[in-house]
């Protein structure tokens, strides 16, 4: 989509993006889930929101595919974090759009939801992935969580994320190659500006931390 018929549809669906949003942070709020040191978890989920947001028109090829695509910002930890089964999920989807959209929304957030396992390595690992890269709209989601979470560990606003850095240095390639499905679908891609935004936060960070070195 082009940018302006993208920001467009934002605007012709904000009630009901208003809704998706209040709906995820309650969730989240219900589980007494918190972000970073002592941030509500709706911090987090309004950075993805935000990303999404901003590029959201590099991958989105239709106005019906919008409300699934911020749908699955929003709720893309509910099954994993919130306590939500798939069939949860769906209901959810169910009561603020069409059939359809509520399918691929659910479809997003359980593509995003870690496999069952001992060590993040087995928590995401090679099937994860392949749920992601076969899922429309997910790799884009996925990206723009991981870099809503980059962003806020290079921010040093609280010890618990800042050492989830290098966790996300020593993962960039694989990770990235990891969700991208190179194929010609828009739906499955991982953008470059996306990508390059990550990149430049990294690369920022490594900067302050020589020169305070």
């Amino acid at each position: 989509m082009k940018r302006e018929d993208f920001e467009m549809s934002l605007h012709n669906e904000a009630s009901t993006i208003f809704r998706i949003r209040q709906k995820a942070h309650d969730l989240h709020s219900s589980v007494n889930q918190t972000y970073g040191d002592d941030l509500p978890y709706s911090y987090h989920l309004d950075m993805v929101f935000d990303i999404v947001s901003e590029f959201g028109h590099l991958v989105c090829v239709s106005p019906a595919d919008v409300l699934p695509l911020i749908f699955g910002a929003y709720f893309h930890d509910s099954i994993e974090d919130a306590r939500m089964t798939y069939n949860d999920v769906m209901n959810e989807a169910r009561q603020l759009m069409t059939e359809e959209q509520a399918l691929m929304a659910t479809e997003i957030v359980y593509a995003l939801t870690n496999d069952k396992g001992r060590t993040r390595a087995e928590r995401a690992g090679e099937r994860y992935y392949q749920g992601i890269r076969q899922t429309p709209y997910a790799p884009f989601v996925k990206l723009c969580d991981r870099l809503a979470n980059i962003t806020f560990s290079c921010s040093n606003m609280d010890n618990g994320n800042t050492r989830m850095k290098q966790v996300y240095k020593e993962e960039l390639h694989h990770f990235l190659d990891a969700i991208d499905a190179h194929s010609d679908d828009p739906r499955l891609s991982v953008p470059e500006p996306v990508v390059l935004r990550l990149t430049n936060v990294l690369i920022d960070d490594l900067e302050r931390e020589e020169k305070n070195s």
